[in-house]
């Protein structure tokens, strides 16, 4: 199933391309047009590589979504169920294929990142910390679009859907430091899922310590995978009885 899903990314370049290449684009961009004019207290362009890592998981769901909900219309769901095969199986192949895809897609953002000036200084446990961390929240966001794919009626929905997933680095602390925000924001932004990701990736590529805040992350990643899996075997149940 996994392997089905990746083909299926390979017979569509434009769409892999798209999201490969808008993550790089938008980090540059922030980089670039916007750095100079944010105070971070460090270079921008170190600020901001965890933000635009997870833009770039962000975007790479979205097509996961898209594909499970094209998978209810065409009816291929029916004829994998005839062959015995059940519903997890086929959206773990879905969601397997997502984690190499992103895997891959924020590889290239970070090595966009080290060719314009980042220098992450963690050691070796502490790059492998940031990669554990970083493939659980792709995980969790990943079963979170396969479920959004299942409750969408059709592929564009699917992709509406996922809008949310996109915009939620924005409001966090993956551009500009929180305090800079309107106060109004500052509650949500410091107690939205991606924030604690965020620093706890910013301070483990940086050699800082990050206390407790990966514990917090590791909470959100799992309490979200937890819940889309059991949303994702209600939706399935529910969209082939």
């Amino acid at each position: 199933m996994a392997a089905r899903s990746l083909n299926i990314s390979r017979r569509s370049p434009d769409a892999l391309i798209t999201a490969l290449m808008l993550p790089v684009m938008l980090m540059l961009i922030f980089v670039y047009f916007f750095g100079g004019a944010i105070d971070t207290g460090t270079a921008y362009v170190t600020y901001v590589v965890p933000g635009a890592m997870l833009l770039c998981a962000g975007f790479g769901a979205a097509s996961t979504a898209v594909s499970v909900a094209d998978d209810m219309r065409c009816g291929i769901i029916d004829r994998f169920r005839a062959l015995d095969i059940g519903g997890i199986p086929i959206l773990a192949g879905h969601v397997t294929a997502s984690v190499l895809r992103n895997l891959v897609s924020t590889t290239l953002v970070l090595a966009v990142a080290l060719a314009i000036g980042f220098r992450p200084q963690a050691g070796p446990l502490a790059l492998l910390a940031a990669a554990g961390l970083l493939t659980a929240y792709i995980t969790a966001i990943s079963w979170l679009a396969a479920a959004l794919g299942l409750a969408a009626k059709s592929p564009e929905a699917a992709g509406g859907f996922t809008f949310l997933m996109m915009f939620l680095p924005y409001p966090s602390s993956a551009f500009v430091p929180i305090h800079t925000m309107p106060t109004w924001l500052h509650g949500f932004a410091e107690h939205q899922p991606l924030t604690p990701v965020i620093e706890s990736l910013r301070a483990l590529l940086l050699d800082r310590d990050p206390g407790t805040t990966p514990w917090v992350a590791l909470a959100w990643c799992a309490g979200i995978t937890l819940a889309a899996l059991a949303l994702t075997a209600l939706l399935f149940r529910r969209r082939t009885a």
